[in-house]
């Protein structure tokens, strides 16, 4: 069965860190493309930070340079470090896997305080 779930979400103050990790199972991992998603209420769902099957990211204008995404393909996990954090990071953090398959975890709450 496929899954993604996602972890090491919290309430931090404003200029915190958090790291996020995401496990997936159920598929070939290190073939997918792997994304960071976050969703604020109200807001529409955005892009965080994407990493391809060979280690090429791509960020949001509105976190480079304070976040960062990695993947292990040995544990079948996807990171993202998240530095700096400012009250406008608040959201819902989802991952996604998308090659053959569209995956998504069930998200996990990002809370910086100010």
């Amino acid at each position: 069965q496929v899954h993604l779930v996602e972890s090491g979400g919290g309430l931090v103050q404003s200029g915190g860190s958090l790291r996020l990790s995401c496990a997936a199972s159920g598929f070939t991992f290190g073939s997918y493309l792997m994304s960071w998603y976050r969703q604020a209420p109200g807001v529409e769902r955005e892009l965080v930070a994407a990493i391809s099957s060979g280690g090429i990211t791509n960020y949001a204008d509105s976190v480079k340079g304070r976040f960062t995404i990695s993947r292990d393909n040995d544990k079948n996990t996807m990171y993202l470090k998240m530095n700096s954090l400012k009250p406008e990071d608040t959201a819902v953090y989802f991952c996604n896997a998308r090659r053959f398959l569209d995956v998504w975890g069930q998200g996990t709450q990002v809370t910086v305080s100010s």
